[in-house]
């Protein structure tokens, strides 16, 4: 309920206000301007993500100011201004333009003209303004200068530039041209001076953010992110990473870095999450069955080189559920070898690892898998297969397992719902299937191993949701040490991914946290948090039980 009056209260009140305040300003004054990003509610209604704010600039012309002292104690009695501040400007004689205050509200603005001393003016004056604060900033970016221009400089601002800027000087295009021709390029690169919706819902988001900084601040860890996504249309709910920035005050970040967007800028190690996709990938592949056995002697060697379970434990003869319930490494290889280093290297491909989603947004990069395309050692296959030596965004990831949780479609990630311009239909964002990865039968037969997983093995079984179907899978992988080829003993990236309902989901939830201190796997960091974010999406979502 806070966080509802939160946008009804401050968001929405902005975007009312600032429609209100246009009509007070002159149309011949140059002022900054932008089109507008909205968020989307769950019942269709837009709020504002980020806006052009109007306001007053209280300034004087030293020149033609006569009286300063009287000038200021009038002024005074309307805004604070500091004296010292005011004469000095005051006695610069030769100057016609000090600037007093900016970002002056429209009463007082107009109290201070109304004064009408003679070297005192006012004039309107605009800027980029972001509602919601830091809610969503890396997906958002920000507008800063560039050169003498406000261009957008991180996020979608700079992703859409050409369609979000406004030229003030162009004339209106014929709206009517679209009717009579279907021509929409007649604006310069299709829909100049738009407005974009954004498929973040606010709630769900600022839910996100919530977790996200409690997994830092609990387990001081160095960086946190998270994926919300509808696992069938790629459509993202939620996106965010920490620590991150609020993009009104982006010049006070003392860190450069904090701007870059992880979630598709960074590759990471992810580990055992990787599993799923290895034996779905081998139970697609015809190479193995959930219940088929194999004996785990707790190690694979490869030459000088040996792969161990996590806990150095051999379990004898066991099944591919156990591998993923235990989390067994020496299970993903045997999964992986039952199909062949080449078939696997395919399916890995076929995951989209190794190419960028094609997401919006800006400067996404792509994974890092050359140790299964340029190298034929199997023992690259082998740690591939439990996710270490590759090295994948989290929305690579993110895109990759939800083939396990939609049939085993390859779907193309989005986050603008759609492109408005007045005068042209809007250009609405189509759900997109790049490809089918594995069977709609092998998704289903890896979601009931998942869902085991949850219900039987995950701590426990504490976890396990008496109405629904959960299927999830933690992931627990080492970081390489600076400048070495060695992998560092206490530095972990902890991941986490999960679906629900496990048979018919309705979302897809990544997790991770980077270099979490005092806790060893991430099933002690990030399952409470998943679990949390999950109940309540089928919660506000309204998802009927499915059992």
């Amino acid at each position: 309920m806070t966080t509802r009056l939160f946008f009804l209260q401050v968001v929405n009140n902005e975007q009312y206000k600032n429609e209100a305040n246009k009509q007070h300003f002159s149309p011949a004054a140059k002022n900054f301007d932008r089109g507008s990003i909205f968020f989307t509610e769950k019942s269709g209604r837009v709020i504002s993500a980020a806006v052009v704010k109007n306001a007053y600039q209280i300034y004087m012309n030293p020149k033609v100011l006569e009286d300063s002292e009287d000038a200021y104690v009038k002024l005074s009695k309307i805004v604070s201004v500091n004296k010292t501040d005011f004469m000095a400007k005051a006695a610069k004689k030769n100057n016609t333009y000090k600037i007093i205050m900016h970002k002056v509200d429209k009463d007082k603005a107009l109290a201070v003209d109304a004064l009408n001393i003679k070297g005192l003016e006012i004039k309107s004056e605009s800027w980029r303004y972001y509602p919601a604060g830091k809610l969503a900033s890396h997906v958002l970016g920000f507008v800063g200068y560039k050169g003498d221009s406000l261009v957008g400089r991180y996020g979608l601002e700079l992703a859409y530039e050409k369609k979000l800027k406004r030229d003030l000087d162009k004339k209106p295009v014929n709206s009517f041209a679209e009717i009579f021709y279907g021509i929409k390029k007649i604006v310069a690169g299709g829909l100049e001076n738009a407005d974009i919706t954004l498929t973040l819902e606010p709630t769900a988001q600022s839910m996100l953010e919530k977790k996200l900084e409690e997994i830092l601040e609990k387990y001081k860890g160095k960086m946190s992110g998270g994926i919300i996504m509808e696992p069938s249309t790629g459509k993202i709910v939620a996106m965010a990473a920490k620590p991150d920035f609020d993009p009104n005050f982006y010049s006070k970040e003392e860190n450069i870095g904090v701007f870059i967007n992880p979630l598709v800028e960074s590759v990471f190690e992810m580990g055992s999450i990787v599993k799923p996709l290895t034996m779905a990938a081998a139970i697609d592949g015809g190479g193995v069955r959930p219940d088929t056995m194999y004996t785990d002697n707790g190690f694979v060697k490869y030459g000088s080189a040996i792969i161990k379970n996590y806990d150095g434990k051999a379990r004898g003869k066991v099944d591919m559920q156990e591998v993923l319930s235990s989390s067994l490494n020496t299970g993903a290889v045997f999964a992986m070898q039952s199909i062949g280093k080449e078939k696997f290297s395919e399916y890995i491909r076929n995951y989209g690892m190794g190419n960028r989603t094609g997401i919006e947004l800006p400067n996404e990069v792509s994974g890092k898998i050359s140790n299964i395309i340029d190298n034929n050692r199997e023992l690259e296959y082998a740690t591939a297969s439990f996710g270490q030596g590759i090295a994948i965004t989290p929305m690579e990831m993110t895109v990759a397992l939800a083939s396990l949780a939609n049939g085993g479609k390859i779907v193309k990630p989005y986050l603008v719902d759609k492109i408005t311009i007045d005068g042209f239909r809007d250009k609405k964002t189509q759900p997109e299937v790049i490809r089918q990865v594995i069977s709609k039968e092998a998704s289903e037969d890896i979601s009931r191993m998942l869902v085991k997983v949850v219900d039987d093995a995950l701590l426990g079984g504490k976890y396990k949701m008496e109405n629904y179907t959960v299927a999830a899978k933690t992931g627990t992988a080492q970081y390489m040490e600076a400048g070495s080829k060695n992998y560092a003993e206490e530095e972990y990236l902890h991941t986490f991914f999960g679906y629900a309902p496990a048979f018919e989901a309705k979302f897809i939830v990544f997790l991770f946290v980077a270099k979490p201190q005092g806790v060893l796997y991430a099933s002690h960091t990030l399952t409470e948090p998943f679990m949390d974010i999950t109940k309540f999406l089928l919660n506000y979502y309204e998802v009927p039980p499915d059992r």
